[in-house]
C-alpha cells in the first residue's frame, strides 16, 4: 500500500509557489512615479520630497503585491532587496544632481576661450574670461611638488625597508603615519608661518608647492614602502650571492621590480593634492592672471584686495598700473581693456581722490 502511494505521480500539484510576473516591478515603478508626480502637481512638494515619497510608496506597493502572490517569505526578501536599491539610488542621486547642475550651467562656457584666457580685467559679474591661469598654476605647483616629494619619498621608503633596523626607523615610520592623517589646512598654515612669516618670503606659487609637498610625502613614502616589501627576498639574496653591493642591488634589482607599484603610489599622491584649495589659498593666493615667475611673484587676487576707501579717496598698495586704471574705470562705469605687459607688471602705490 505504501509503495503504491509513493509510486503514484502527483498530477496537477505545483511544488513551487507563484511568483510576480516579470513586468510587475517595472509596472509598479512607473505607477508609483506617475502617482507621486500627480501628488507633486496638486500639492507643493519639492523634488526631494517627491523622491522620498516615491521611494516609500514603491517599497509599500511592492511588498503588498509580493505578499498577495508569493507569500510573506518572498515578500521579506523583495522588501530588503528593494530597500537596498532605494538606499543606493538615494546615495547616488545627490552626486548625479550636482554633476547635472554643474554641466547644465557650465556647458555654455565650455569652449576654447575657457582654456586659453585668464581672468585679467574681468569683473565678477561678467560671463567672460577663463581658467587658463588656474590650469597653468595647478600644473606648475603640482609639478614642483612632485619633483621635490617623489625622490625624497622614495629614498625614505628605501631607508625604511632596506636599511632601518633601530629606533630611528621606528621614529621615521611613526612621523610618516602622523603626516598621513594631517589636514591640508594645517600644512598650509605651517608653510605660511615658516616660509612667509618667519623667513619673510612673499606669497608665491613655490610656497604653495611646499605646502603640497607636505601632503604628498606620506603617500609616496607609504606606498613605495609597501611595494618594496613585496619584492621577494630571494632576488636580494641571489644578488648578494654574486657579490653585488647592497646599494647596487637596491638600484638595479629592488627598485625596477617594484617600479609599477611605486608609479601607482605617485599617481595617488598627485591625485590627492591636485584638488587642494586651503593650503594654496594660504600660501599662493588667488591670482586671476598669469605671472612671469612662480617663485618670486607676489600673488594678488584682485585690485580690491590691496585697495582701501577712506573719505572719498582710493588708496592702492603695490598694485599694477593696469589694475589701478581698471578699478577707476569700473568706478565711473567705463571698461578698460589694457593688454600692455608693462602696465600689468609695474606696481605702484598711490592715492586717488574720487569725486
Amino acid at each position: 500500500m505504501t509503495a503504491d502511494v509513493l509510486d503514484t505521480p502527483l498530477h496537477g500539484a505545483s511544488l513551487a509557489r507563484k511568483k510576480l510576473p516579470s513586468w510587475a516591478l517595472p509596472g509598479i515603478t512607473v505607477g508609483v512615479l506617475v502617482v507621486t508626480y500627480l501628488l507633486k502637481m496638486l500639492g507643493s512638494l519639492n523634488w526631494i520630497q517627491y523622491v522620498l515619497i516615491a521611494a516609500v510608496l514603491y517599497l509599500i506597493v511592492q511588498t503588498v503585491a509580493s505578499i498577495s502572490v508569493e507569500g510573506w517569505r518572498h515578500a521579506k526578501d523583495r522588501l530588503m532587496t528593494g530597500l537596498l536599491y532605494v538606499t543606493l539610488v538615494l546615495a547616488v542621486l545627490p552626486l548625479v544632481a550636482v554633476l547635472g547642475y554643474t554641466i547644465a550651467k557650465g556647458i555654455v562656457r565650455f569652449d576654447p576661450t575657457f582654456f586659453t584666457h585668464s581672468m585679467r580685467a574681468v569683473s565678477e559679474d561678467e560671463a567672460t574670461g577663463g581658467a587658463y591661469q588656474a590650469i597653468l598654476g595647478t600644473l606648475e605647483q603640482v609639478g614642483i611638488a612632485a619633483v621635490i616629494s617623489v625622490p625624497f619619498g622614495i629614498l625614505v621608503a628605501v631607508y625604511l625597508v632596506e636599511y632601518s633596523s633601530g629606533r630611528l626607523g621606528r621614529v621615521v615610520s611613526f612621523f610618516v603615519d602622523v603626516m598621513t592623517g594631517l589636514p591640508s589646512i594645517v600644512a598650509g598654515l605651517f608653510i605660511y608661518t615658516l616660509w612667509i612669516l618667519a623667513l619673510g618670503f612673499d606669497f608665491s606659487g613655490f610656497a604653495g608647492s611646499l605646502s603640497l609637498v607636505i601632503l604628498m610625502l606620506p603617500t609616496v613614502v607609504r606606498s613605495s614602502e609597501e611595494m618594496l616589501k613585496l619584492v621577494p627576498n630571494s632576488l636580494r639574496e641571489a644578488s648578494y650571492a654574486l657579490g653585488v653591493a647592497k646599494w647596487i642591488t637596491v638600484v638595479r634589482i629592488v627598485l625596477p621590480t617594484a617600479l609599477a607599484g611605486i608609479i601607482t603610489g605617485i599617481m595617488l599622491a598627485i591625485a590627492r593634492v591636485m584638488g587642494e584649495t586651503a593650503p594654496v589659498l594660504l600660501t599662493a593666493g588667488t591670482l586671476g592672471w598669469v605671472t612671469d615667475s612662480t617663485v618670486t611673484a607676489t600673488i594678488v587676487s584682485d585690485p580690491s584686495a590691496y585697495t582701501t576707501w577712506v573719505n572719498g579717496q582710493l588708496t592702492f598698495d603695490h598694485v599694477s598700473v593696469r589694475d589701478v586704471l581698471t578699478t577707476v574705470g569700473r568706478w565711473y562705469g567705463y571698461e578698460f581693456r589694457l593688454d600692455d605687459s608693462v602696465l600689468a607688471t609695474q606696481q605702484v602705490s598711490t592715492t586717488l581722490k574720487i569725486d
